[in-house]
Order: C-alpha cells, then sequence, then structure tokens
C-alpha cells in the first residue's frame, strides 16, 4: 500500500512540475512535458516509498 500511495503521490507531483514548469525552448525534456513528468514522479515516488 505504500508503494501505491508513493505512486500516485509522486505522479501528481510529477504532473504539477510539468505543468507548470513549461520552458520556452523545448529544452528541458522533463519539465517541457507533463506526460513525461508524470511518469518519472510516478517511478521515484514508487521507489522512495518502498524504500529502494
Amino acid at each position: 500500500m505504500k508503494i501505491v500511495i508513493g505512486v500516485v503521490v509522486g505522479g501528481a507531483a510529477g504532473f504539477l512540475l510539468g505543468h507548470f514548469s513549461r520552458c520556452a525552448g523545448g529544452g528541458c525534456p522533463l519539465a517541457g512535458n507533463p506526460y513525461v513528468s508524470t511518469v518519472v514522479g510516478a517511478v521515484i515516488g514508487g521507489l522512495v516509498a518502498g524504500g529502494i
């Protein structure tokens, strides 16, 4: 259950990062696309919640 919560919280944080931190020139692949940042945030949240 901890891992699921970590994935959800990480995904939400990643989406917010990607949505509100837009790069004008497209030079930031993580912050420039909310879908990519959601996946990366979910993976990191799951790893942190699971204790890596």
